[in-house]
């Protein structure tokens, strides 16, 4: 399977100018996934408020360029705006309430740090991919543990779930990632801030994706 890239937002947006900066950013090339996660500096959520109306301006950016649009956090919020998943982290709503809550269709997918143990756990619950990381040093969070790229391989080797890696991910270090076994890269810094701009960055991130995939 080729690896694609999963979106995630910056931590602050302007609603003003966001969208439509999302709009020709997904239009560069192949993003498989928009992540909505909106912290403030301290990484608290923002109000509820906020997040909603975020996701009701971003929903329909991201279902034009079919990119499926995820909630982080909130099964609840991705409900109300009818989001088509979740990304929850093991200190959020568990899984099992996520579904009960979104239903079979939704997408949820299970941070699992750096813990095999914690990715076969949320595999056997049913969660449609897990998550990996941090890999690399990443400004967005403070990361709680450090993944290396051979749990990537050993996940591949295990089992046909997708698994995302996620932290500090850019176009320079992507490549080990990516031929470690990373079925998505869960990148945001590394786009939004990206010298060239964030067009420029989806372009590349996919001409790594074309090139390992024929080598």
């Amino acid at each position: 399977m080729q690896c694609h890239l999963y979106l995630i937002t910056p931590p602050a947006l302007d609603l003003e100018s966001f969208p439509d900066l999302l709009d020709k950013t997904l239009a560069a090339g192949d993003v498989a996934c928009l992540q909505l996660r909106l912290k403030q500096s301290d990484e608290t959520p923002v109000a509820d408020g906020l997040i909603l109306q975020a996701a009701e301006k971003l929903l329909p950016i991201a279902h034009k360029h079919d990119v499926s649009l995820l909630i982080n956090d909130r099964a609840d919020l991705a409900l109300t705006v009818g989001a088509d998943g979740v990304h929850i982290g093991q200190d959020d709503t568990p899984y099992a309430e996520a579904r009960q809550t979104l239903g079979q269709d939704a997408i949820i997918g299970v941070t699992c740090h750096d813990s095999r143990h914690l990715a076969m756990l949320a595999g056997e619950e049913g969660a449609d991919y897990i998550a990996f990381g941090a890999f690399f040093p990443t400004s967005t969070k403070t990361p709680s543990t450090q993944a290396t790229p051979d749990l990537l391989t050993w996940w591949q080797e295990t089992t046909e779930l997708p698994c995302v890696a996620i932290g500090g991910i850019t176009t320079e270090n992507a490549p080990i990632l990516i031929k470690a076994g990373a079925d998505f890269l869960a990148v945001s810094g590394g786009v939004w801030g990206y010298t060239h701009g964030p067009e420029e960055a989806v372009k590349s991130f996919n001409a790594l994706f074309l090139s390992s995939d024929e080598s």
